[in-house]
């Protein structure tokens, strides 16, 4: 006897991951990793406390200041601000944008992510979207506390309002330096794909190329140390352009974006070509 037996289900839909669902697969991973919140409260606490410390130490010191320092501080108060906090504020930024992607490679994560999402670049993409506009977002709002934590310091000495000519693109600045600044480091994250490595290389073009490019003689060292890109990606923090500087604001900003996405572009590229 023989049983015929008919197919009567249907094949169940395969739908692609949208680039929508691939952000916020993304976001949750960033988010559920602890460093990520320990990082982000260091910023704040960092920058804040700097930016109070260092506003502080500015007018405590005024009187033994050379004419000079007074001059630069005067001339674009903003600028004292903004740099006192960033200064070590941003390293946090470094290290959190080489973690989100080199911690991946180092806990074999990155492999259920390719899995999931055969499409290399599109994860990429999206993990970029996310990490950028989380800094973009909390590296602003420390900005505009920075500015108003350290305006009402310096006021005695070097008044500054955030309707002046260029503050307020200064201060948002600040949140478009530290958001490049962290895609700049997940690119060196992806490319290296070690932590440590990442975290190294990414403080040595932050803290180390610019003494170094500093040194080298006549105009070619003022070139170099201008268009390395955290000296570059700075300017957008500064309300005006200062006599030394060979770059605006926005043209600086410009050359840390350039170097930025020529990163991610070599780190999309070995994402394709290199296994996981």
């Amino acid at each position: 006897m023989t049983t015929t037996t008919e197919a009567t289900g249907t094949v169940p839909e395969i739908r692609k991951a949208g680039f929508g669902r691939l952000m916020l697969a993304e976001w949750t991973k960033i988010r559920s990793v602890r460093s990520t919140v320990w990082s982000l409260l260091l910023l704040v606490i960092l920058d804040l406390g700097f930016t109070a410390l260092f506003c502080g130490l500015t007018v405590g010191q005024w009187n033994n200041t050379d004419a000079a320092g007074r001059a630069t501080v005067t001339a674009d108060p903003t600028s004292t601000i903004l740099g006192g906090g960033f200064f070590l504020g941003q390293l946090t930024v470094c290290v959190l944008g080489v973690m989100v992607v080199a911690s991946e490679y180092s806990t074999g994560m990155i492999r259920a992510s390719l899995l999931a999402v055969p499409r290399r670049l599109p994860m990429l993409a999206a993990k970029s979207v996310v990490f950028g506009l989380l800094i973009f977002v909390i590296g602003t709002a420390v900005s505009f506390a920075s500015f108003f934590i350290g305006a009402p310091i310096l006021h005695s000495k070097a008044p500054v309002a955030l309707g002046d000519p260029g503050v307020l693109r200064a201060v948002v600045g600040g949140g478009l330096y530290l958001a490049m600044l962290g895609l700049f480091a997940l690119a060196i994250g992806a490319i290296i794909r070690h932590t440590a490595a990442g975290i190294t290389g990414v403080i040595g073009f932050v803290l180390v190329l610019a003494p170094l490019a500093s040194l080298l003689p006549g105009s070619i060292g003022k070139h170099v140390h201008a268009y390395l890109p955290s000296e570059a990606g700075h300017l957008i923090g500064q309300a005006h352009q200062a006599p030394h500087d060979l770059l605006t604001p926005w043209q600086g900003f410009g050359v840390f974006a350039i170097w930025t996405v020529l990163l991610l572009v070599i780190a999309g590229v070995q994402l394709r070509t290199r296994d996981a």
